[in-house]
């Protein structure tokens, strides 16, 4: 990508995570209900401090830092680059105002303007792509995080109209056979790709089928009706402990109205779409249902050599694989090396890529991953056997 082009994409992406944010309101820039989801503030903010902090600060003479406060409120988790408020306490950063940090994404972005007309520095270029994907990413995190906050507010305000991203149905069914042999895992080719997804390296796979279809709203439903969610035969265990101990027997956003199922969408509250497809699932869950079921889930490694058949970007999908290193990876030096690497414990792998999931960002080759519990994600279940 030229530096042309470099500029274009930078300023199509930041545009982008603002236009994400346009249909709220000043107070639902602040709120963070729980550890996990983050107030759209601050992913507006991180991502500016990513640019100023890892392309500006080294890279300009004499250029001078927005508010040296900053890189202390929006570092998320560099160690490399110092202290930083913790992830909890993001919510409670009432300033700097709403106002101040769109200040601060302009000033940055003149910045950057300025910087890439003249950018012809491989590496550096390098590192803007990765901030670029880096905000895309936050982009995805914004749309969720946006709806757990509007999701939880008592009276469920309305996001976007007609904003429902839920709605959407298969358009395939049946299994796919994949025969067994040695396959290529991993990114290849001159496009970007995470450093995760290095290392192409073979895998041996037995004969197996795949679902064409994900599970839809109207599966899940004879699910829960057949008492899934109280039989612990169809739990793992940590399963079982955790839909006991937090009181789960449905999807995330799904409430009983009047005795019929509805769900909190971006669009509002809505029945519940039988022929949609399954949303804000858990692994513990899609485990039980594949359970249910007498099948599984894929792995990852079967789930990317099906990908070229099969119809995929509705919902991130959980594969039956922990999240850990391809051969022969290794974190880069810095703060950069703390992307990816340090997380590969305790996390299932998801692939694919979501309705939330930003233009351009998506490939058969990512790997997504996130703790067995967490569902507030576009998450679905696509089976295997």
């Amino acid at each position: 990508m030229e530096a042309t082009g470099i500029r274009e994409a930078f300023h199509r992406v930041r545009k982008h995570s603002e236009h994400i944010c346009a249909p709220l309101e000043t107070e639902d820039y602040v709120p963070q209900p729980v550890g996990f989801v983050s107030p759209p503030k601050w992913h507006l903010a991180h991502s500016t401090w990513f640019f100023e902090t890892f392309i500006l600060k080294p890279n300009v003479p004499d250029y001078h830092v927005y508010d040296p406060d900053f890189n202390y409120l929006f570092n998320s988790y560099y160690n490399n680059v110092g202290e930083r408020t913790l992830r909890t306490d993001r919510g409670n950063v009432t300033r700097p105002t709403t106002k101040a940090v769109y200040a601060y994404r302009a000033y940055v972005d003149a910045q950057m303007d300025e910087f890439l007309e003249d950018l012809t520095d491989p590496a550096i270029h390098a590192l803007v792509e990765l901030g670029l994907h880096h905000e895309q990413q936050h982009q995805e995190l914004l749309v969720t995080d946006i709806k757990y906050i509007l999701g939880h507010n008592p009276l469920f305000p309305l996001y976007r109209q007609g904003n429902n991203l839920v709605d959407g149905q298969n358009t395939e069914t049946g299994f796919l056979t994949i025969p067994d042999g040695i396959y290529d895992i991993g990114h290849t080719g001159d496009g970007f790709c995470f450093d995760n997804e290095l290392g192409r390296h073979k895998v041996y796979l037995h004969e197996f089928e795949i679902s064409k279809a994900l599970v839809t709203n109207a599966e899940y439903l004879e699910f829960m009706e057949a008492g899934g969610y109280q039989d612990f035969n169809l739990w793992l265990d940590e399963g079982w402990s955790w839909i006991n101990e937090n009181g789960i027997s449905a999807p995330m956003y799904w409430h009983r109205v009047d005795g019929v199922w509805h769900y909190f969408t971006l669009g509002g509250l809505q029945r519940v779409n039988p022929d949609a497809v399954l949303s804000h699932i858990s692994f513990f869950e899609a485990a039980a249902f594949a359970q249910w079921k007498g099948m599984r889930l894929p792995t990852e490694f079967e789930w990317e050599i099906a990908a070229a058949n099969l119809d995929w970007g509705q919902r991130w999908e959980w594969t039956n694989s922990a999240y850990l290193p391809y051969p022969g990876f290794s974190k880069a030096p810095g703060a950069v090396g703390e992307y990816n690497g340090k997380f590969m414990v305790n996390q299932m792998v998801l692939r694919g890529a979501s309705v939330a999931t930003s233009p351009g960002h998506a490939r058969k080759t990512y790997r997504n991953f996130f703790h067995t519990h967490e569902r507030w994600q576009y998450t679905g279940i696509r089976l295997a056997r």
